[in-house]
Order: C-alpha cells, then sequence, then structure tokens
C-alpha cells in the first residue's frame, strides 16, 4: 500500500469514525436523559453524564407493570409472526415471477406494481377490516392487513433473478420438483435478501402504533408503542390541567421531560437486541437485491 492509497484509507476510517459518533452520542444522550433527575434537566439541560441518576421516569413507566407487560408480549408475538409469515409469502409469490415458462407473470407483476401506485383509502379499508373481516379488536388485526409489500416481493424476486438459473435446471434433471427447488436451494441461498426483508417487517411491526389507535379499544390488545403514546397524552393533560391552576395531588412529581426519554429507551430496546442477528446478511441483501429492476 503506497502512501495515497494508505492516507485514503485514514481518511476514510476518520470520515466513518465520524458517521459513528453521529448515531451513537444521540443514543447514549438518550439513555443518559432517561436516568436524570426531573430538576438537573431544568437546571442544567441534556448531558450526557448526568449530575444525580434518578430513576423516577422508569418506575413510574412501569408502575403498572402487568400493563406494560401486555403490551410487550402483543408486540412481540405480532411482530415476530407477522415477520416470519411475511417473508415465507412474499418469497412464494416472488419466486413464480423468476420463471421464464410462467405466462401470466406480466400480469401479476403489473398488479403488484399498481398497489403500490394507488390504493383504497383509509375509509374503504377501515370499513373492510371492521365490516367485512371482523378484524376490530382482534390479535388477528395486527397481522393480515399489509402482510404483503409489493416493494419488498420485487426486492426479493430481483435477488432470486440474480441466482444462476442452471441450479435450477440441474435440480429438474436429478428428479427434484419446484416445491424442493424452492425450499432446498433457493431460500437457503436467498438468506440476505429474506434476512434484510424480516427485519424490515420487523421494524415496521414493532412500531406499529396506528392500528391499535384505529380498530383496538380493550386495554389488553394495545400495542407498545400504542400504549406508551396514551401514558404521554395523559401526562400532557395533567400538566395542561395544572397551567390552568387547578392543583391535582402527585401530578407535579410526573417526570415529563425524562419520562419521554425513558419510553424511548423502552421501545428500542429489543430492536437494538434484534439488529445484530441480521447485520451480517443486512448490506448484502440490500444493495443486491436492488440492483437490476
Amino acid at each position: 500500500m503506497n502512501k495515497r492509497e494508505f492516507g485514503g484509507q485514514v481518511l476514510l476510517n476518520v470520515v466513518f469514525i465520524i458517521l459513528c459518533a453521529l448515531i451513537i452520542v444521540p443514543f447514549l444522550l438518550l439513555l443518559a436523559v432517561s436516568i436524570t433527575a426531573e430538576s438537573d434537566i431544568t437546571k442544567y439541560g441534556y448531558q450526557l453524564i448526568p449530575h444525580n441518576i434518578d430513576f423516577s421516569a422508569y418506575q413510574y413507566i412501569f408502575k403498572s407493570p402487568k400493563m406494560i407487560l401486555d403490551a410487550y408480549k402483543i408486540t412481540a408475538t405480532f411482530s415476530f409472526t407477522r415477520m416470519f409469515f411475511s417473508v415465507l409469502l412474499m418469497s412464494m409469490i416472488a419466486y413464480p415471477l423468476t420463471k421464464r415458462e410462467f405466462k401470466g407473470k406480466s400480469i401479476i407483476s403489473f398488479y403488484l406494481y399498481f398497489t403500490m401506485l394507488f390504493n383504497g383509502g383509509l375509509v374503504p379499508t377501515y370499513i373492510l377490516i371492521t365490516q367485512y373481516l371482523h378484524l376490530k379488536n382482534s390479535f388477528w388485526v395486527y397481522i393480515f392487513p399489509g402482510l404483503i409489500s409489493p416493494w419488498y416481493v420485487f426486492m426479493i424476486r430481483t435477488f432470486f433473478q440474480g441466482l444462476p438459473y442452471e441450479i435450477s435446471e440441474a435440480a429438474l434433471i436429478d428428479g427434484a420438483d419446484e416445491y424442493q427447488i424452492f425450499t432446498r436451494i433457493i431460500l437457503p441461498l436467498s438468506k440476505p435478501v429474506l434476512a434484510t426483508v424480516a427485519l424490515f417487517m420487523f421494524l415496521s411491526s414493532w412500531n406499529d402504533w396506528n392500528t391499535s389507535m384505529l380498530y383496538i379499544t380493550e386495554d389488553h390488545l394495545y400495542s407498545l408503542q400504542y400504549l406508551l403514546q396514551r401514558i404521554m397524552e395523559n401526562i400532557k393533560l395533567l400538566q395542561e390541567i395544572q397551567q390552568q391552576g387547578i392543583i391535582l395531588s402527585g401530578a407535579e412529581d410526573i417526570p415529563s421531560e425524562t419520562m419521554r426519554m425513558a419510553m424511548a429507551v423502552v421501545v428500542a430496546g429489543p430492536a437494538l437486541i434484534v439488529f445484530p442477528f441480521f447485520q451480517k446478511y443486512f448490506v448484502k441483501g440490500l444493495t443486491v437485491g436492488s440492483v437490476k429492476g
């Protein structure tokens, strides 16, 4: 390596170190503020090193642990369930679209593409889910709507098209049927794109609060995101009541500012744990699956 290449490598490393710092430092600040005393936030503002460590925000969030744990259970269950079935169904749709002899692939591709441009809208979707599918106040309302994403179908299809077609032909000659080729050859070779899509589906499900707001009225079926949002709205309401001169016992002790940060940590924690398991496939699946049109 000559001096020019060495200098370029050093510059590249410095740039990535700065980018990593820009990503990591805000999260560390978020974590630090969540364990900072509310009074210190007013005096000193946000700081990476708290003057006084205080877990009041977490104590308030987990004051009713059953609701939080139920929301965690619901959110984790439908996130992993939806992720699994989404990846399975979308890969099953994408595989026939790569077959040269499949005559209907242009029609199906156009149908999928059309749904990316146009949809029925919020009101027809709400009527369909509540009046015809009867999914209101049901666990399955988190899973069935949005189970298939055309964008990810095309992404998986493009990755499948990049696999050597001769492998499938050799398997057919050896007596394998399409099901065996799909499950024993195509899927194992497609781990990068499948893991990437699985990660995206998991994160979109984990961060879903809109479904609970529209279709859920029973407390034990609330998603984690929506439950924490409701807690935040209740705190904001108490603060507005206090500003009007009405004194509520205990309301002045609510750690509103630090509690926002604590909620973000509570929500982000599981996603940060899941990400390392997909990391080694993430970049390859995202790039290879999007090169071809």
